[in-house]
């Protein structure tokens, strides 16, 4: 009985997650299909252990009659031992609350190119500049990327970096910097402060997620205010400026900048991510 319950635990755990739409707060979406089968299949796995249960039920009492004095061998301890194991996501995920990730995060684990990945092509950690080169071949990544500097740079209006273009327009700007040098910019994310930053500076960021939250960085630019202003972490601001660039010393690399003419305030969007497109 308890595995049946803890099948049907996790079928409605899938259910859930999709009804209150916090599965976008684990995986990209592009990959939400596979959590739909999986409550499918969970579903059937837990009518399987359903029948497995009664029938187990069913022959006990065949075999065993009053008076029955076959040698029954109870389970030990160490048998039930993984059941809590199995039980503590179920838990979790309908009794705390979910955490979006913030500052303190980035605080936390920095956000310097390059400064977490290792030689584990599986485990690459991405922040401020996206890169989408590990996904492709080299001619692939080329012709991917040049369709994307198209649609940004032979954009003569102002070009809004929303939730959907987030992650490529960044990758395409840090790619060509120099096709965007005096462009127009309208981009939102939360604040960041860094030490080294002068009093007008600030970053502005985007958590973005690749495949699912366990490859999530942090993507964004310096963003430059004409005059000197006062953010806290994780206020949510939308920016209009003309971009440049600049060489950041404690990066020892030249990266862009948005010299802001525009900005205002925002909530928090119900959904703070940005996610890989295809």
């Amino acid at each position: 009985m308890l595995r049946f319950l803890i099948l049907l635990g996790f079928s409605f755990l899938f259910m859930h997650l999709h009804v209150t739409g916090n599965i976008s707060k684990y995986i990209n979406m592009k990959y939400s299909y596979i959590s739909y089968i999986t409550i499918y299949v969970m579903f059937f796995l837990t009518f399987v252990q359903l029948i497995i249960y009664v029938k187990g039920d069913k022959a006990s009492e065949d075999d065993c009659g009053p008076g029955c004095d076959h040698h029954h061998v109870r389970k030990g301890w160490k048998e039930y031992i993984f059941y809590p194991v199995l039980i503590f996501p179920i838990i979790s995920v309908f009794f705390i609350p979910i955490a979006t990730l913030d500052s303190n995060i980035v605080k936390a684990k920095g956000f310097h190119f390059d400064v977490y990945n290792d030689k584990d092509s599986s485990a690459i950690h991405q922040f401020l500049q996206p890169d989408s080169s590990i996904y492709y071949g080299k001619e692939g990544y080329d012709e991917y990327m040049d369709k994307a500097k198209k649609k940004f740079v032979n954009n003569e209006q102002k070009v809004v970096l929303n939730d959907k273009d987030f992650l490529i327009g960044m990758e395409t700007i840090y790619k060509f910097p120099g096709y965007f040098d005096d462009k127009t910019i309208q981009v939102q994310g939360f604040t960041y402060n860094e030490k080294e930053l002068e009093s007008n500076q600030i970053f502005l960021f985007r958590f973005g997620i690749i495949h699912c939250i366990a490859d999530s960085g942090v993507f964004g630019m310096l963003v430059q205010f004409p005059k000197d202003i006062h953010f806290k972490n994780d206020e949510w601001i939308n920016v209009e400026g003309k971009l440049s660039n600049q060489y950041y010393q404690p990066f020892k690399k030249t990266i862009p900048v948005l010299e802001v003419t525009k900005w205002k305030t925002i909530p928090k969007p119900e959904d703070p991510y940005v996610y890989r497109t295809y």
